[in-house]
C-alpha cells in the first residue's frame, strides 16, 4: 500500500505568555495577545505548553463559530512567515 503524504501550509504566530508563580508552587499563564487564555501548570514549561494548546483551541473555536480572531492572528502582513515541510534524511 502506497503511503500518501499531504503537505499543507502552516503559519505560526508567536504570542506573549506571562507566567507567574502562584502560592503552592503552581504557575499561572495569561496572554494579552489572546484574550481569555488562562493556563495553569506545575512548571513554567508545562504552563507554556498548556497555553499553546489553549491558544490553538481558541483560534479553532473562533473559526468554527465565525467569531473574530484575536488581533495577533489577523495581521496578514507579518514579515516572519514559516512553513513546516517534511525532510527525509537517509
Amino acid at each position: 500500500m502506497k503511503r500518501q503524504e499531504h503537505l499543507t501550509e502552516v503559519e505560526e504566530v508567536a504570542i506573549r505568555v506571562r507566567v507567574e508563580r502562584l502560592k503552592g508552587g503552581r504557575y499561572l499563564g495569561t496572554s494579552r495577545d489572546v484574550p481569555g487564555l488562562v493556563a495553569e501548570g506545575r512548571s513554567v514549561a508545562e504552563t507554556v505548553e498548556i497555553a499553546q494548546g489553549l491558544a490553538r483551541k481558541i483560534v479553532e473555536s473562533c473559526l468554527e463559530h465565525g467569531d473574530a480572531l484575536p488581533r495577533v492572528f489577523r495581521n496578514k502582513h507579518r514579515p516572519n512567515r514559516e512553513f513546516r515541510v517534511p525532510v527525509s534524511v537517509t
